[in-house]
């Protein structure tokens, strides 16, 4: 299970910021049209030959604040594209941006989401972790993760 300090997490909408993850990691801040503001934080979670993770906005504290069985379940199938292997069970998400993949994981406490992109320079950028409440993804969770993919794609260009 992850463990650390939590942040105050998003906080809405086009125009607001985005708050990153509170975790002593240096973060990279860069605009985006609408005057999104998203702070992308790279936590170094990656072991030998392992793609490290960069967490996009909240996403670390908002894995943070699901159940104990989630948590563990999507770490563990993070931890597998980390070492270059599709997660057991996984989608396109096509609405998010190209390349985009939900993570998709049920526990008795219901079915929860994680949007990552691993095909995006020399990291995995996860984008957005949430509990799944309908059977279609909500037009809220897939506008957070456009945004979210827009700035790890930009944040990805600007890396050397």
């Amino acid at each position: 299970m992850f463990s650390a300090p939590h942040s105050t997490g998003a906080q809405g909408l086009a125009g607001e910021q985005d708050p990153g993850i509170e975790t002593g990691a240096s973060p990279s801040e860069f605009s985006l049209p609408r005057h999104i503001s998203i702070l992308i934080y790279s936590v170094d979670m990656a072991r030998g030959d392992e793609k490290p993770i960069r967490w996009v906005g909240s996403t670390l504290d908002d894995l943070r604040d699901l159940p104990a069985e989630a948590q563990d379940d999507l770490g563990y199938q993070l931890g597998r594209v980390q070492q270059g292997l599709d997660p057991d069970d996984w989608k396109p998400m096509k609405d998010v941006g190209p390349g985009c993949r939900e993570i998709r994981v049920r526990t008795p406490d219901g079915a929860f989401r994680t949007f990552y992109l691993a095909q995006l320079g020399d990291a995995i950028y996860v984008l957005h972790c949430f509990q799944k409440k309908t059977q279609k993804t909500s037009k809220a969770d897939i506008d957070l993760g456009r945004r979210r993919y827009k700035a790890a794609r930009t944040h990805a260009q600007e890396q050397p």
